[in-house]
Formats: C-alpha cells, structure tokens, sequence
C-alpha cells in the first residue's frame, strides 16, 4: 500500500496559482469521489483507492493510499495528474509548484501541518479545525479506509500532544493580528475608521474580533446570507448590509477585509475607483484573505488602495519565528517519535493477507482431518487410535511445506530458512 502526500502551498506557490487548485468547501466531497474515480480509471481496478482532501487559503493537497503496481512513484504521478485534470490546468504548468511526499514523509507532513509547523503562521491552531473538516467530507464521501483513518486519528493525537507539551503556539501572531497592526501603519487610529467585513465565516469572525477590540467608529458585516451576517454583527456591536449593497456604499469604509468561498472576484477595479473618488483619495486600506482572491489584484496599483493578499500577511507575521525554535525543536522530535510508529503499524499491515491466508489454509486442513476423524468414528474405530491418526494427520500437513521448502532450497536461501524455522516453530537447535 503507497501511501501519498501531493499538493502546493504558501512556500511551493504564489496566490495566484494556489486559487486556481483551491476547492469550494462545498465541492470536497465531489472531490473527494472524483479523486477515488480517476485511480479506478487509471488503474484499472474493480475498486476505488482511499482520499482525503484538504484545502485553505494557504494550501491544497490531496491525501491517498492506493496499491498501485507500478510503485510509489506510479502513486505520485497519478495523484499529481488529477490535480491538474480536475483544475483544467495543464500538467506542465502545475508541476514545478507540486511537491510530492512518499509514505512516511507523507504521514510526517500531514503530522506537521496539524501541529502548525507548516503554517504560514507558526503555531496557528485554525490549520487543525480545517483538517477535522477536510476528513468529516472525505469520511462522508468514501474516501477513508483503513491507512487514511488510523493515519488522521493518529494526526490529530499527535497535534494535541504537541500543542499541549510544547510551547509552539506561544506568543503567535495570528492573520487576524497581522491585519490589524498593518492597517495602524496606515491610519493612526482605528477608532476613527469605519470598518467593513466581506463574508462570515471563521476567518472573518476571527479578524472582526481583532478589529472591534480597537473600537472602530463603526464596524459592518457584508454577506451573502443576510441572516448570518446580522448574527455576526450582532456578537460584535456593527450591523449588516448585504452583499448586493457593496457598490454603493463601500466608499464609505477605511478598512475593508475579505474572506468568502466566491469563485470570482466580489471587488472589482471600476468598484474601487469610484468608491475612492468619492472619498476624495482617502486611503483605504484593504486585506484579501480568499484563496480564490475576493479582490481583484490590480487594485493594489492605486495610489490610494492600499492592498494585502494572504501572501502578503504571512511575510509580516514571520517576525519573531526565531523565538519559538525551541519549541519547534521539541515538537519535531515528537513528531519524528509517531511517524516512526505509525509505520511500523504499515509495515504490520503488509503481512495481514498473508496471515488470513494462513489461517485459511490451515483450517482447511483442520476440516479436512476432523472429518476424516468422524468417518473413523462412524465406522467404530477407537477412538485413541482415531485421535492418535488427527494428530498425526495435522502435523504431517503443517510440516509438509516448510520441509518441501527447506529440502528444495540451497545457499544461502537455505541458510535463511534453517534460522527461520527454528524461531517459526520455537524448536531448540
């Protein structure tokens, strides 16, 4: 069994190309069952092979276990190609940003990722909550079979016992923070400005939070779901609009931050323009947290629009790394620790058919001399000499293989064998 990690994220691709492989969190599980189809199809199998799919502002990638013949990088190539097949991209294109991660790198960087090793942020704790959800989808859709579920169990106890014994989430600064002290480098006070927030999801939650502790003069939640943005806003003091209302009143906000599931841009340049004109060029300062972006990039190339992208926070917030590498220390050993573990649990896996077939084959020859023993008995033979012939019976067909083998053998692998058995059999030498 392969199991395969393959994916880009923040450090392997820019924004631009990581919106085009993100998937909606509405459309994973249709992923999830497309992923499963195309190793049936390329494979030829009767059976659809395990996967889970995770994917953020931050990151795709495409978790698999699959017996594939031609090996671990059969396995790569595959998992790589749907990538591309799914996202109409071309294979040439994707490639440079993709890494690819064989078995026990693949189990070691799933561990990091939840743990947040491989955050953008060091120690962020939102990557765990994302991957629960990721493997609730795959769960729901098929995907997870006996490698991937034991390997996210395993993940999400690793995560835990790395952020309760190690210091790696102290003092992290957090997108949400990140947004907050880049938008005091523009305005010298957020209690001044009108704040407005695209979306309602667990991002836009988060930096709403962050922004209502500076007591902005006014703080407003834009969604698509009406109801749930004035649930929002009510949690933090602002109102609602909706989302049909952006192009006539976004003039009227100095802070703007974006997170929705939107395939397409919600804020467009012409939008921008007018609304900046109307301000009379008052800056406004603006955070694009989509992947696919919310916020058409060629807005950051006006004067008065100052704009962030996901990348763009995530070099800010790096500050202060070098304080928490003793941390980092102490949970890569402990994560080093688990992957050494869970593939000993793999390589045990390997041997599973091997041993049903053993206890297959060994209770044919069980039936086939207790019924042969009966038959004894029917007739009236006696019954110590009957038992004496099962006894018999049993350890002639027991034996007869291993003594065929070791007969036939020469060499070295007879060699092997006579230090084998010994230990199969417990026998003394």
């Amino acid at each position: 069994m392969q199991l395969v990690a393959v994916g880009i994220n923040h450090t392997t691709a820019p924004v631009s190309l990581r919106e085009k492989v993100a998937f909606p969190a509405d459309q994973l599980g249709q992923a999830v069952a497309s992923a499963r189809s195309w190793y049936a199809r390329s494979l030829s199998k009767a059976y659809s092979d395990e996967a889970a799919i995770l994917s953020t502002c931050n990151r795709t990638e495409l978790y698999a276990a699959s017996d594939v013949p031609g090996g671990i990088d059969e396995a790569l190539d595959l998992t790589a190609h749907f990538l591309a097949d799914y996202h109409k991209l071309s294979y040439p294109e994707l490639r440079p940003y993709l890494y690819a991660l064989p078995q026990d790198n693949a189990v070691r960087h799933a561990f990091r990722v939840a743990s947040g090793l491989d955050s953008m942020v060091l120690g962020e704790p939102q990557i765990l909550g994302q991957m629960k959800d990721a493997v609730r989808q795959a769960e729901a859709a098929g995907g997870l079979g006996t490698y991937l579920h034991q390997m996210f169990q395993r993940t999400f106890a690793v995560a835990k016992e790395v952020r309760s014994t190690t210091e790696i989430g102290a003092h992290s600064v957090s997108m949400a923070a990140a947004a907050v002290r880049l938008s005091q480098r523009i305005f010298d006070k957020l209690s001044e400005q009108h704040v407005l927030f695209i979306g309602a999801g667990e991002m836009i939650e988060l930096c709403a939070t962050h922004f209502a502790a500076q007591n902005p003069k006014s703080l407003t939640i834009a969604n698509r779901t009406q109801e749930r943005g004035e649930a929002l806003a009510h949690r933090l003091n602002g109102r609602a609009i909706r989302l049909a209302e952006l192009p006539d009143q976004l003039a009227q906000y100095d802070v703007v931050i974006s997170s929705t599931a939107s395939s397409l841009p919600i804020i467009g340049l012409g939008m921008v323009e007018r609304a900046i004109k109307t301000r009379r060029h008052k800056p406004m300062f603006m955070v694009d947290l989509a992947v696919p972006r919310d916020i058409e990039e060629e807005i950051g190339r006006l004067n008065d629009a100052y704009l962030y992208t996901v990348d763009d926070l995530g070099t800010f917030v790096q500050t202060g790394v070098e304080n928490r590498q003793a941390a980092v220390a102490q949970a890569e050993a402990i994560i080093e620790t688990r992957v050494q573990s869970f593939m000993h649990w793999v390589d045990s896996r390997s041997v599973v058919p091997l041993i049903q077939d053993l206890h297959e084959t060994s209770e044919a020859m069980r039936m086939a001399e207790l019924d042969r023993a009966r038959k004894l008995l029917a007739k009236g033979e006696d019954v110590d000499a009957v038992l004496e012939a099962l006894s018999k019976g049993l350890t002639a067909k027991f034996l007869h293989g291993p003594q065929q083998a070791l007969h036939h053998a020469q060499g070295d692998e007879r060699a092997r064998l006579a230090s084998l058995l010994p230990q199969l059999f417990r026998t003394k030498r």
